[in-house]
Formats: C-alpha cells, structure tokens, sequence
C-alpha cells in the first residue's frame, strides 16, 4: 500500500492504495464520492467521469497511484456553492431519467461550455459522444444544455 495526497473537491485528503487500484473504485470505496458511476469498467459509457486537474477523464481506466498530488473534481465538488446552472438547467428540462449518466453528462457538458459558450447543437453532440444513456434518447440531455447556451 501506498499513501497518497489528493486534492478532492477543494479539501485535501491522503489514502492508501494498492498499486493496481483504480481511481474510480478508490474514489468511491475509501473516499465516499458516489458521483461517478461504475458502468462498463473500460472507458465507453463515461458514468466514471471527473475532472482531473481541470480536464474530464474516465476515472476508471486510471491507477489511483497515478493521481498522486493531483486535484480532482466531481459532480459533488461542481456544486459546493449550490447548483450549477446547466445542473439547475437539467433539473428544468427533465434531462435525466435514472439518472446514472447524470455525473457523466454534467462533467462533459461543463467541459464544453468552460471552452465554448455558444456551442453548436452538432458540438454539444460531440462534446456529449462518450457518454451513454439508456432512458432519455438524449433530446432531453440536449435541451438542457441549449437552454444554458441561451442564457
């Protein structure tokens, strides 16, 4: 086992690791954030998704090792000072159904927006691309982030 030292969400935290452990399971298991979601386990469905210092990645194909002394951010982290306004925005237009992709989808969709503030309906498809959602058809997911676009 090895200690690491991890700012998460703003607050900074140690935890022990094996060394083939991956981020995800450390993140949920030892650290308590239940935001990002193990689905497919090999990066193609994006339920996994945080920022890692700055940038969305798939927490599931990274070695918690590998974070040493780095800053992580989740969905949990995004709403420290309450609700986003693409989170208020999804809430509005019913964008999510079980609500599984929801992390995923807020974490790329706030990429997005961070680097583009009038995206295209054709780039909020590509930006939203690796993530998967079974219940919505997607148009709903759509609406809610055109929504912020507009204001």
């Amino acid at each position: 086992m090895k200690k690491i030292s991890i700012k998460l969400n703003g607050e900074s935290r140690y935890v022990y690791v094996e060394p083939n452990e991956v981020l995800l399971d450390v993140l949920r298991e030892k650290l308590g954030v239940k935001s990002p979601k193990s689905g497919c386990e090999r990066g193609d469905c994006g339920a996994c998704a945080i920022f890692l210092n700055g940038k969305s990645v798939k927490s599931c194909l990274i070695l918690a090792i590998e974070v040493d002394g780095q800053e992580i951010t989740s969905i949990e982290g995004l709403s420290n000072d309450g609700l986003t306004p693409l989170q208020e925005s999804f809430i509005e237009h019913n964008s999510f159904q079980c609500g599984f992709c929801a992390p995923g989808m807020t974490i790329a969709a706030t990429e997005l927006l961070r680097s583009n503030h009038t995206p295209t309906r054709d780039e909020i498809k590509e930006a939203i691309a690796g993530n998967l959602c079974r219940c919505t058809g997607y148009d709903s997911i759509l609406e809610g982030i055109e929504a912020v676009v507009k204001k």
